[in-house]
């Protein structure tokens, strides 16, 4: 029997993209000369206008962090009674929601993608319901015309939670062209980062005003204040460190292109592991994360066994998203939440498990987190 090493060093589920600090400093100058530290600065206002670009979008307003701007995008909407979100899916999107005194209605997802089941959405629709939260699960585009033709038939507003699909695009259009709002986060942890940030991009002119109103106290100058807002806006400092991090990311994506290819060349004859959509036609991936499902009968082991395991070899991967929102203390009374109405949800969160993966991981780690991997089958 092939003897597993351990890594000397831990291996992490992932590390941020960390450019040239030098670059950074550089921008930091800037700053102490323009004495001008938050406020739609120079900084803010250039790298607005580089997001809008990137992602292929009509409007964008930048945050300080993606669950301030998901809040106010909810806000900016007048969302209120139900909307129809997703179990499966990091604390912070059906937070939003209580945040704005507006009742989740937890539908189920996709075997396939983890997304929302579309096909499943209408029969949740009440008099009550006002908007579809969908999120974009690893990266993988949800079903973005089904979801806006039941929107369209019903009325209802339609807000992607965007956070891991940075630059995804489908055929040639950004994702967050789609829906009336998406919500962009620009955590350390994503593909592309501003250390804490984030954005909404949207379609509407009108949106715009709003938006910006909303995540400045609802200040519109020195005597008005036009509407209860918030503090959201993002500062000089983030906006500089997004500048800079924004010249590296397409040779990041590059590098997790290949870390992707490797793992699937080297797990793809494992019974019991499957890989999320490992062809998508027709879409520009964002990379930000390599997610495998393990079939316990198949490969002899849970899931937690080898999440547990690979620890005793200095490797942390992460149960995402585990548990279920809807197993939440605060959710799960909700009549929606009951694991009969999400056979689907409670059946992949045992299953999927993210791998390390991040530009600085090497084709050697990568293939040596694979031979232990295959050393846990029982």
């Amino acid at each position: 029997m092939k003897i597993v090493k351990s890594f000397s060093e831990p291996i992490h589920i992932t590390r941020p993209l960390l450019p040239d600090l030098n670059k950074i400093t550089e921008k930091l100058r800037e700053i102490w000369k323009a004495q001008w530290l938050t406020n739609n600065g120079p900084q803010h206002s250039f790298f607005e206008s580089k997001i809008k670009e990137t992602l292929k979008v009509p409007y964008v307003s930048l945050f300080n962090n993606g669950t301030i701007a998901l809040i106010v995008a909810c806000q900016s909407l007048r969302i209120s009674g139900e909307v129809i979100t997703t179990p499966f899916t990091f604390p912070a999107t059906p937070h939003v929601l209580t945040w704005n005194g507006v009742k989740p209605i937890f539908c189920d997802i996709d075997p396939v993608t983890m997304n929302i089941d579309a096909n499943k959405i209408e029969a949740l629709i009440t008099p009550q319901t006002t908007a579809i939260l969908a999120v974009h699960v690893f990266g993988t585009p949800c079903e973005v015309f089904k979801i806006q033709e039941i929107a369209d038939r019903y009325g209802l507003k339609v807000v992607y939670d965007a956070a891991h699909a940075f630059g995804v695009e489908i055929g040639n259009t950004g994702i967050g062209d789609f829906g009336d709002i998406s919500m962009f986060s620009f955590h350390a942890t994503k593909l592309f980062h501003t250390a804490e940030g984030g954005a909404l991009t949207f379609k509407d002119k009108n949106l715009k005003q709003r938006i910006d109103l909303l995540k400045n106290f609802g200040i519109k100058n020195e005597d008005e204040v036009v509407m209860p807002g918030i503090n959201g806006k993002m500062n000089e400092i983030q906006a500089a460190i997004g500048l800079v991090v924004l010249e590296e990311i397409e040779v990041e994506r590059v590098k997790r292109k290949k870390i992707n290819e490797k793992y699937i060349e080297c797990l793809m004859e494992i019974e019991g592991i499957k890989f999320l959509n490992e062809k998508n036609i027709g879409i520009k991936e964002s990379y930000q994360y390599f997610v495998i499902r393990i079939d316990e009968k198949k490969f002899g082991r849970s899931r937690d066994y080898v999440y547990d395991k690979f620890k005793e070899y200095n490797v942390f991967t992460r149960k995402y998203f585990y548990p279920l929102c809807s197993d939440y203390t605060c959710y799960k009374h909700l009549p929606s939440a009951s694991s009969a109405n999400l056979p689907v949800a409670n059946k992949i969160v045992k299953e999927v498990l993210s791998l390390p993966f991040y530009g600085g991981l090497t084709l050697n780690d990568v293939e040596m987190i694979c031979s232990i991997l295959k050393s846990f089958r029982g």
